[in-house]
Formats: structure tokens, sequence, C-alpha cells
């Protein structure tokens, strides 16, 4: 057994904060609602923390949350202070001060900038804070599907122990650990309760060139909760 379940976070609008969850259901497209939805612009880019042929930087999304609470229709938006928008796409237009921005649903192209499910341990996580003392970090800075409490004594960076492997969450869920997240200076940006900081990106940069966290695949759908034992098979 690697760890149990600390967490579930889901992100229905990408590259906005997430929602916490107790249980959710899991496929071959990663978390149910995952980053299904996105905020793009008149030119068909969608925003990001970064800019690239798909994505565009638009500052500000992280300062904004979502949520999906129904598990059907569209999801809704939280402005800065955690309140339900009344129209996404209205709310965005004034919040962001441009008139060609939207909240558009995944199309033939996935929203993922890599692959769909994102796997961390509270083992490299308590790295980060010991390698930025003075600087707050929680998961939310690496926007993790899943955080795994592993045993104490664990290392840090384990999940590149896993990478190849099959592991089972809960009693039917199966996902395969494939690679790391490159990370970019998104896990730098402010956000609720944690303030901008260059240090989190360079210590990760310089203790393990980048990369941070467990990429993986999804072999079988289930059901994952809070407190459900990872093991790998």
């Amino acid at each position: 057994m690697l760890g149990v379940v600390e967490r579930l976070w889901r992100y229905p609008i990408k590259s906005t904060g997430g929602e916490r969850l107790d249980r959710v259901a899991i496929g071959p497209r990663g978390l149910a609602g995952d980053r299904l939805w996105a905020v793009r612009d008149g030119n068909g880019k969608f925003g990001s923390g970064k800019n690239t042929r798909r994505f565009r930087r638009v500052p500000g999304l992280l300062e904004l949350a979502s949520c999906w609470p129904d598990g059907s229709g569209e999801p809704r938006l939280l402005d800065p202070a955690g309140r339900p928008v009344d129209d996404n796409d209205r709310f965005l237009r004034e919040y962001l001060d441009r008139d060609d921005v939207s909240v558009a649903r995944e199309g033939a192209v996935s929203h993922f900038d890599q692959l769909p499910l994102s796997v961390l341990t509270t083992a490299t996580l308590d790295w980060v804070r010991r390698a930025v003392p003075g600087v707050p970090v929680d998961e939310r800075r690496f926007r993790p599907n899943i955080l795994v409490r592993t045993p104490p004594g664990t290392a840090p960076f384990v999940e590149d122990d896993w990478f190849g492997r099959i592991a089972v969450i809960g009693e039917e869920a199966r996902i395969e650990f494939v690679r790391s997240s490159e990370r970019c200076v998104m896990v730098n940006e402010a956000q609720a309760e944690l303030p901008r900081s260059s240090l989190v990106l360079k210590a990760i940069a310089a203790a393990h060139d980048n990369r941070l966290d467990a990429l993986a695949t999804v072999l079988h759908p289930g059901e994952v909760a809070v407190g459900d034992a990872l093991v790998l098979t």
C-alpha cells in the first residue's frame, strides 16, 4: 500500500481554483467533470497560466474558482470572495475587461496539458514546504487530482518509483502511472491564501528538474473516495 487518499480535487473550469470532493467517479478522461470547460477567447485559445499554440496566459483566473455542484449542465464560477456568480460569461467579461471571452465545453481536442490524472504525495508536498521556508505552500499550487497521505519516513519524489506501474484505488478504479508533470510559472502564482513567490519553481527546478507529481491514465473506471487505499499491483 502506497498510502491513502487524503484529498480529492476537481477543476471544472481549466486554470481556475478547484473544488474539494469527498467522493468522485473516475473514467478514461479522469475525474468526472475535471477541466471539462475552459475560458476561450475570440481567437479560439484557452485561458491558462502559460502561452502555447493552444493556450493563452490569462492573469487573474487563479483568483477565481469553479465547481460543478450537480454533476450535470454547466459549472459555476466563484468570484475572488468565493461567491457563485449569476452568469459565467458576463462575469468573466467584466472581471477580465474584455468582451471576447466565454466558458466553453471541451470539443474534439482535450483541455488537458498532459495526461488526465495527477497524483501527488504528502511526502513530496512536505519537501516543498521545507525547501521554501516562509512561503505558504499547499497542494493547490500544484493542482493535483489526488493527494495521497504517505507513511512517515517516505522519501520525497517517491512518485518517480511508480512510473510504469499499475495501482488500484478503492474497490474498482485502476490507474497506470506514466510520468511526472513539467512545472511552469503557474506554481508561483497567487491564489486564495497563497501569495505569489518565484521561490517555489526555483526550488523544484534545482532539486528535481522542474518535475513534480505522477501523471496517470485510467485503465478501469470506478469511484474514489477520501480514505481509500492506493495499492500497487
